[in-house]
């Protein structure tokens, strides 16, 4: 079959989220054909090409959304969209004025839940939005995080996750404080169909016209939005917008709604696929929503990291009522995404649980774990030696949330109870796992290219870590840089002054920039972004502070026993040899995705001690020691359990590995989607006519049995002899068989819209591969 493959800012550049899994995917289905339809999200992605295509990818069309339509259209010649006549004004206004206003209201899945809360901590900060939710205080600290627009990324991904899951932030279906009810069911209902008319209605003007960029950056819109957050009932965080809010809005809202105005949608584009297979939510999604409008093309959706939640943070440095805004836009298109999907495979119950919360339908829910090549592992895993009894590891990528100044003092710890015990800090740059080799080509919507060349990339966890937010968490202005006592805690946490936080000491250093207290400690020039730069020299300058260099005596040269080394250098010059270093692996995130680091240690067959956060325990799955999140002592008392005991360590490091190999290979994620493409081919297939090359059906161009409708094999009770009905006999299946893949391909379609779409069933299991967030 032809499968329509989306990404945004992702595959086939060489840079990006979802540049592993698929092109893992690719590769392994060689049996079908691939059509790429990708956005890109800077110019330097553009510029370093993409990776190496297999011969499976048939064509690749890509779109930029960093820069205007119109330099696009001038960089590759495209026709450009013709003006609206008055007509087409007053239909986009007609339609602008809907979408405005179901992203406005307040409510469930509109612009600030809770936000006109009139009790309760959340009113009192008088934020709206998904700030209602997030402390704006924290005991003992500056009151530095009570202005919204202060707090840094990292507060904002912890406080938004944990009150997310706890109902206190509603993302998309229920009232705020977590609770639901037929009032709130009723206006959620409501508001998701006043978006998806005002979304699909600017989608079928944009066909008719060509686009409508120039529209979404009109003043007509701008005057729009600004009616919509002034209306009565509207949230009171838009409410509190001005011109330039209205104006940085119309410009985000014109990008993510830019695949509406691409030239995708024709017979010989996505309506020449037989399944769209969208690698995220949000833009990526939209070709798949009108493909399915257009074409009755069925969409599948896989998520491999929280979208809502990264698509919220992106937006950090943004005023309050620009992010709300976005924030509102975001759950309505999500919500219309799931509602619309066939089926949706999310990586992690983690993931899982943040779908549920947006609306998506527990049947269409199928769990997909992302698939790791375990064979780079598999030496070490076979290894009989379980490495350095007395070495903790650390592997992954120098971000904030991370947690390593936990990792240090719970360390200090460690080194009170063993005295020999040692702990190496592997890292990777953000040069890790890009491809040397790579194609350059142009910009716009409509690139195609048809031999394969380049680098595929395919080592390590670079910058922008797999399926998940990548780097955007810890940027921005946090960890001590608005002065002394700032930052991690705002002074009550990690060691900020004399005697407080984790045993004392200076901790962040107290200055301006903890990265200039840290010069003189050497640390090595890399490739890491300069947040996380500024970071790892903040650690080396903890980790010089806690750990004075030892030494045996009086002659010999002191060694401290905290080691930052970068993977590819002379201590770890592969990534197995830095997790054979240790006989511990461990993990002190306080906020995760699926954690790769931790798969790649369970495939080298080591024990583990890991930090409550994300799919971790899903992940870990009994096989190793889990503790609270910023708990130095515990994580401490884990790692001296296990270094006390090597019995144990091996029993742990065997069974994690057993489980690795069971659920989270490659082979087990191809295996999924190879049956997942089937099943929907089954029960969604397309309608095509078949014609000649006059343009004249052909007679007898399908099977007699195409034809029947499926409910001739419902089963009401499933027969005694057979056991159990198979999946395609389900009652509440699509009807119409199976459509051969080898039907003739009607070069004329209809664009009008199917009468109705058919009802999706997917059957809810748990089909196990995996995937990547570090």
């Amino acid at each position: 079959m032809r499968i329509g493959l989306l990404t945004d800012g992702g595959y086939p550049y060489t840079t990006g989220e979802s540049r592993l899994w698929c092109d893992r995917l690719v590769r392994g289905l060689a049996r079908h054909e691939f059509d790429i339809y990708a956005l890109s999200r800077t110019a330097a992605q553009e510029e370093r090409g993409w990776v190496a295509l297999p011969p499976q990818v048939r064509r690749v069309r890509t779109a930029p959304l960093w820069a205007p339509q119109e330099w696009a259209h001038a960089r590759t010649g495209a026709q450009v969209p013709r003006r609206l006549g008055r007509r087409e004004r007053h239909r986009f206004a007609t339609c602008f004025r809907e979408l405005a206003g179901a992203i406005c209201m307040a409510g469930p899945g509109g612009a600030a839940e809770g936000g006109s809360a009139s009790s309760g901590p959340g009113a009192a900060s008088g934020r709206g939005g998904l700030l209602s939710g997030v402390p704006g205080q924290r005991p003992g600290g500056s009151g530095r995080a009570s202005d919204p627009n202060a707090l840094t990324i990292t507060d904002l991904t912890v406080s938004f996750d944990a009150l997310a899951m706890e109902g206190q932030v509603v993302v998309g279906t229920a009232a705020a404080g977590g609770t639901s009810g037929a009032g709130a069911g009723a206006a959620a209902s409501g508001g998701c169909s006043r978006f998806a008319e005002a979304l699909y209605g600017l989608a079928d003007l944009a066909h008719e016209c060509g686009g409508l960029s120039g529209a979404l950056r009109s003043e007509t819109a701008v005057r729009v939005l600004e009616a919509a957050c002034r209306t009565p009932g509207a949230s009171r965080a838009v409410q509190a917008a001005r011109v330039p809010d209205y104006l940085a809005f119309a410009d985000l809202l014109e990008r993510a709604l830019r695949p509406l105005s691409l030239d995708w949608y024709d017979a010989a584009g996505l309506g020449d696929v037989d399944l769209c297979h969208a690698a995220g939510g949000g833009s990526a999604a939209l070709p798949g929503l009108l493909a399915k409008r257009f074409f009755g093309v069925p969409l599948l959706v896989t998520e491999y990291g929280v979208q809502l939640r990264a698509q919220y943070l992106a937006a950090g440095d943004a005023r309050v009522p620009v992010r709300a805004l976005m924030a509102a836009f975001h759950r309505r298109l999500a919500a219309e995404v799931y509602e619309r999907a066939a089926l949706i495979t999310p990586g992690n119950t983690h993931t899982r649980r943040w779908q549920e919360k947006c609306g998506a339908d527990r049947a269409k829910l199928r769990t997909v774990y992302p698939g790791m090549a375990a064979d780079r592992f598999q030496t070490v895993g076979e290894d009989t030696n379980g490495g350095d009894p007395t070495t903790l590891v650390w592997v992954g990528r120098v971000d904030p949330t991370k947690d390593l100044i936990a990792l240090l003092h719970a360390f200090a710890e460690v080194r009170r109870a063993e005295p020999d015990a040692r702990l190496r800090i592997f890292y990777a740059g953000q040069a890790s796992g890009s491809g040397t080799g790579t194609l350059s080509h142009g910009a716009g919507p409509s690139v195609h290219r048809d031999a394969p060349g380049g680098g595929r990339g395919e080592a390590g966890f670079g910058a922008g870590s797999e399926c998940g937010p990548g780097a955007t968490y810890g940027v921005g202005s946090a960890y001590g840089v608005e002065g002394p006592g700032s930052g991690y805690g705002s002074g009550a946490g990690y060691g900020v002054g004399s005697g407080s936080g984790y045993g004392g000491g200076p901790g962040y250093a107290g200055g301006p920039n903890y990265g200039a207290a840290a010069q003189g400690f050497g640390a090595p020039a890399s490739p890491l972004s300069p947040e996380s730069a500024a970071y790892l020299a903040h650690c080396r300058a903890l980790a010089a502070q806690l750990f004075p260099d030892e030494a045996v005596d009086a002659h010999a040269v002191g060694d401290n026993p905290v080691s930052f080394e970068e993977i590819g250098g002379p201590g770890a010059p592969e990534l197995a040899d830095a997790y054979a270093s240790g006989s511990v692996v461990v993990l002190s995130s306080v906020v995760e995705g699926f954690p790769v680091s931790l798969v790649e240690a369970m495939f080298c067959g080591r024990a583990t001690v890991s930090t409550d956060a994300g799919a971790v325990v899903e992940v870990i799955g009994g096989t190793g020691l889990v503790v609270p999140p910023r708990n130095p002592r515990a994580l401490a008392d884990a790692c001296v359990a296990l270094l006390r005991d090597p019995e144990r360590r091996e029993r742990l490091g065997a069974a994690a590995r057993a489980r690795a190999l069971e659920l989270f290979t490659v082979e087990q994620n191809l295996a999924a989607f190879r049956g997942i493409y089937l099943e929907l081919m089954s029960h969604c297939p397309v309608r095509r006519d078949a014609v000649d090359e006059s343009g004249d059906p052909v007679l007898f161009a399908h099977p007699a049995e195409a034809h029947v409708p499926g409910s001739w094999a419902a089963m009401t009770t499933p027969s005694k002899a057979a056991g159990h009905a198979p999946s395609w006999a389900d009652g509440g299946a699509r009807g119409g068989g199976t459509r051969s893949t080898g039907t003739a391909r009607a070069t004329t379609r209809s664009t009008a819209p199917p009468p109705s779409d058919p009802p999706g069933t997917a059957r809810p299991g748990s089909a196990h591969a995996e995937e990547a967030t570090r």
